[in-house]
């Protein structure tokens, strides 16, 4: 692990596997390619976040491409993190289109040439399946924090990427039925580290939330200085606390109008309040009304 730009830089244990068996089978030079085009993939990535001003605080490269880490991820409008996210597959176009016209042009070897355009091709495609930590994944999840509140929203990112991490190794493990091609064990380690990874972040979901409250303070700055409306959001007295911070949404502010029964509004609350209660409340299942009182 090294520290550029202060950001650490690190490469994954699958990708050293794989550096190892390319050196012992001498594809070295393949490999080294295909490391030069992850880490302008994952460059890309970083432009555009520090363009945002968003600070990084990790880079870990994989062989398909990495995983860059940005402090306060949860806080930052969808529309940077579905341009930080496209970045990187941006980058395999600009390349791989430049392989092709050396190619073309003779400047390349044509069988070198179509190599290190394919493999651009592979990497950026690949980045593209809604799989998070993929790019794909997280253009999913910009997509969701519009059509869902932000526990929802992680909640069906995990099932969905879950779900498509079990499909693919479910490809790989077919395949080897085939007397022609045998088991696909490099889509079967991939499949295996996706659905680690997405197996964690489900399990960390109540961490990972509370982690985006905290940061709420943030979107509350950028709906006052844009003068935007407060989105309201009705529940009842008896509603738990934790069941009430769950309808927040990513990108609205809100104010929370705490109803009886009947219709009465008792009390109209902002968010911050109800958040800040929540974090300091022992009991998460204590009715909200009894916050109040």
């Amino acid at each position: 692990m090294i520290k550029w730009k202060g950001i650490r830089w690190s490469v994954h244990p699958l990708f050293v596997l794989v550096m190892i068996g390319s050196v012992v089978t001498g594809y070295f030079a393949e490999l080294f390619t295909l490391f030069l085009i992850v880490l302008v993939h994952e460059i890309g990535h970083v432009v555009v976040a520090r363009g945002f001003d968003l600070t990084v605080r990790e880079v870990k490269l994989l062989p398909f491409g990495g995983v860059a880490e940005i402090e306060d991820a949860g806080s930052i409008p969808a529309k940077q993190d579905a341009l930080i996210a496209i970045a990187g597959p941006l980058q395999n176009v600009w390349m791989g289109l430049a392989a092709w016209g050396c190619g073309q042009l003779g400047l390349w070897d044509p069988e070198w040439a179509s190599y290190v355009w394919q493999a651009n091709l592979m990497i950026g495609l690949f980045n593209l399946l809604p799989i998070y930590p993929l790019d794909g994944g997280k253009l999913m999840q910009a997509a969701f924090s519009y059509g869902f509140t932000y526990y929802s929203m992680m909640k069906w990112t995990s099932r969905i990427s879950i779900g498509l991490s079990i499909l693919m190794i479910g490809y790989a493990l077919s395949t080897a039925f085939r007397p022609d091609t045998g088991i696909q064990l490099n889509l079967l380690v991939v499949g295996l580290f996706l659905l680690m990874t997405n197996w964690t972040y489900y399990r960390n979901m109540p961490y990972l939330f509370v982690r985006f409250l905290m940061h709420r303070d943030k979107v509350a700055v950028r709906a006052i200085s844009r003068g935007a409306l407060a989105r309201p959001i009705i529940v009842n007295l008896k509603q738990p606390i934790i069941g009430v911070v769950r309808l927040l949404w990513r990108e609205q502010y809100h104010l929370y109008y705490l109803m009886e029964l009947e219709g009465r509004v008792v009390k109209v609350v902002p968010e911050k309040e109800i958040v800040d209660r929540y974090l300091t409340e022992p009991d998460p299942n204590r009715a909200v009304i009894e916050l109040f009182r």
